[in-house]
């Protein structure tokens, strides 16, 4: 899906929620939307006020906010103690966290779908949601001394 389109769902959910889409808002629905990662208040707001100067990083704030409390978008916490945003996804995925780096890899399993569904089934249980996080480092990464 182009990132043009997906800034233009994001605005459409918005409407569609009754929200009211303010300049400000469209500037921060579009950045969310056009992010190919999954980025924290700070990094949206350096892109927001590099396409609006006007933008205050409290705007960024409550927005962020009103679209997490409308499902627009969803919120992570992958131990580094800042909260990360994406875009909610159309389909299901999981993350893999590069403790060294911090960057946040993306990812489907069947197998690990399949693997979870089976367990909740034989501890008596149906599977309705989940959310994978594995952390790790790179297997050529050096050990500090």
């Amino acid at each position: 899906m182009a990132t043009a389109t997906k800034g233009k769902d994001i605005e459409a959910l918005c409407a569609s929620k009754g929200m009211r889409m303010t300049e400000q808002r469209r500037v921060i629905a579009r950045t969310l939307a056009s992010a190919e990662d999954n980025r924290d208040v700070e990094e949206l707001y350096r892109r927001c006020s590099a396409i609006d100067d006007r933008i205050s990083i409290s705007t960024v704030y409550r927005t962020v906010k009103l679209f997490e409390d409308a499902g627009i978008i969803e919120r992570h916490d992958f131990r580094d103690g800042r909260a990360r945003y994406e875009q909610m996804p159309d389909t299901h995925h999981d993350h893999l966290i590069n403790l060294r780096t911090g960057e946040v890899i993306e990812f489907q399993s069947e197998e690990i779908e399949r693997l979870q569904a089976e367990i909740a089934r034989q501890l008596g249980y149906k599977l309705v949601d989940h959310r994978l996080e594995l952390y790790a480092v790179p297997l050529e990464d050096k050990p500090k001394r």
